[in-house]
């Protein structure tokens, strides 16, 4: 992946951003439980920072998703899991399928002012009975004249309580359960939607996470995205956006964690020399900085490919999986680095450690990524040719 003066412009710019507009409130934002995501939104959004690889009719910039990849990796850089979160769920979980397959009447109504902070967005796939098999969501949207009346539930939804409209999975047939769903545009005002509660979560809790229900919720049919009963397979590729967005928001961040963890293990003595002094701490630090240069390394060749028209499906899941598993195994090592203070929570790396195990659960669980990789080697069950 070869950068230009522009991917580092925007790098540079978006880490002046965190620094002066996102940083300083972290703590504050952590302890309310929640990012007033319309005011940092509308900052954002001013700045162009929300639509860097979407359509410049309905105000992005137009750039190919190389510019998005580097916006995506400096969001590492804020102090938190939470905040980078609700960020990724507006530019790279909510909105992809809506601006490659929306309608342009569509478009301008849901995805100009999203770009533009205007609108929040949320995503509308889990229920309590259907994270992972999202296949088996049971959330139905029914024909009645022009419109859908939809009835159902989500849960985990990120950005749920501020949220202006929520792209939403649901069945709008009775076909098989592949080709029987659409994602629908919703108005989180609209009459039946429901914030059933405010999600208490073991981390990224500057990020508010809502169950919703919706009862006898009624939009036009001109609110579906693309073609009826495709909304599997959009969200399927929604989904590869959400798995690299995970691989590349980590990377700065994990750096951050060694280079905090190295500064303070050279300060801390222990036995009369210096934590870091000891073999097994500079040699586990050194051994974890090359898994970060071995997860970049394959999450720069995803996106290179993508770029490229090719299917990254595999290279995704495998980036998502090592993505999540390392996060796991960097703030934990580095923890116990930190002694006694890696267990205050006043401790940077005390909540890296809560916020980064969503990792290997949402966007698809470690098992889920494990399936489809080996799906496309061949091996798993009841797929091989043999």
């Amino acid at each position: 992946m070869q950068f230009t003066q522009e991917h580092e412009e925007i790098r540079r710019n978006l880490i002046k951003f965190i620094d002066s507009e996102i940083n300083p409130h972290v703590e504050e934002w952590e302890r309310d439980g929640a990012f007033p995501a319309h005011a940092l939104f509308k900052k954002m959004g001013d700045l162009g920072f929300l639509g860097i690889n979407k359509p410049t009719e309905y105000g992005g910039l137009g750039l190919d998703y190389s510019y998005q990849m580097v916006m995506i990796e400096a969001l590492g850089h804020i102090n938190c899991g939470g905040v980078p979160m609700g960020i990724g769920v507006q530019t790279d979980m909510g909105t992809p399928a809506l601006a490659r397959f929306g309608s342009d009447e569509l478009r301008k109504e849901f995805l100009a002012p999203a770009i533009a902070g205007e609108q929040v967005v949320c995503l509308g796939v889990s229920e309590v009975g259907a994270g992972s098999d999202v296949a088996g969501i049971k959330t139905t949207a029914r024909k009645d004249g022009d419109d859908y009346v939809i009835n159902g539930g989500k849960m985990w939804t990120t950005n749920g309580t501020q949220a202006d409209w929520m792209c939403l999975l649901a069945n709008t047939g009775d076909g098989p359960i592949h080709q029987n769903k659409s994602l629908i545009c919703v108005p989180m005002k609209t009459k039946g939607v429901q914030i059933a509660r405010k999600l208490d979560k073991l981390g990224m809790r500057s990020s508010d996470t809502a169950q919703v229900y919706l009862d006898d919720v009624r939009v036009p049919q001109r609110y579906r995205i693309g073609q009826e009963g495709h909304g599997f397979v959009y969200q399927m590729r929604q989904f590869q956006e959400e798995r690299l967005w995970c691989a590349f928001s980590s990377l700065m961040a994990f750096d951050r964690h060694i280079d905090e963890t190295i500064d303070y293990t050279r300060q801390r003595k222990a036995f009369g020399q210096s934590i870091l002094d000891n073999q097994v701490v500079h040699f586990r630090l050194a051994e974890l900085r090359t898994e970060v240069e071995l997860l970049r390394s394959i999450s720069y060749r995803a996106a290179d490919l993508m770029l490229q028209g090719e299917d990254v499906t595999m290279l995704a899941s495998m980036a998502k999986l090592k993505a999540g598993r390392l996060a796991r195994e960097i703030t934990d090592a580095c923890l116990q680095y930190f002694g006694g203070m890696g267990f205050m929570n006043e401790t940077p790396i005390s909540r890296a450690y809560r916020d980064s195990r969503l990792a290997s659960i949402g966007g698809g669980a470690d098992e889920v990524m494990l399936g489809i990789i080996s799906k496309y080697m061949g091996i798993l069950p009841g797929k091989r040719k043999d």
